[in-house]
């Protein structure tokens, strides 16, 4: 006997592949010293989710991100490759290197100290479009 699956609230999602060989990177995004590659999850849950690969474009710049926080509902981070330093609200400076990752509350404030030249990162955000605001230290 088959389960029913109760689904969510709006248009139901549509199968959206994302293939690594035809799919660019592009330098549109909420960061200058990144490059982001969309995996079209955004277009197939309608703007609920968002799933997209960061990309390190070199060093990271002096001061990192600076504080700020994400107007969202959901927001995880796995590194793909490389490492970053972040500093999270209530949680103090951590380090997070491949295979790592983490599910960040809405509002979270944090500051990204660094990261390697090679980092790539998979962000999972909903909904896929966001509000991002420079806010004071949480430390």
């Amino acid at each position: 006997m088959r389960s029913q699956k109760q689904q969510p609230a709006g248009p139901p999602q549509v199968f959206t592949p994302s293939f690594a060989k035809s799919s660019a990177f592009t330098r549109k995004g909420l960061r200058s010293f990144w490059e982001y590659r969309d995996l079209g999850v955004a277009e197939g849950t309608h703007g609920r989710m968002k799933a997209t690969v960061l990309r390190a474009l070199g060093k990271c710049p002096e001061g990192g991100t600076g504080w700020h926080y994400h107007e969202l509902d959901f927001q995880m981070y796995y590194v793909l490759k490389g490492s970053l330093r972040t500093q999270v609200e209530g949680q103090g400076e951590l380090t997070f290197e491949a295979g790592d990752s983490w599910l960040q509350p809405p509002r979270t404030r944090h500051n990204v100290v660094c990261f390697s030249e090679d980092l790539e990162l998979l962000e999972v955000i909903g909904p896929a479009d966001f509000r991002s605001e420079a806010c004071e230290p949480a430390l």
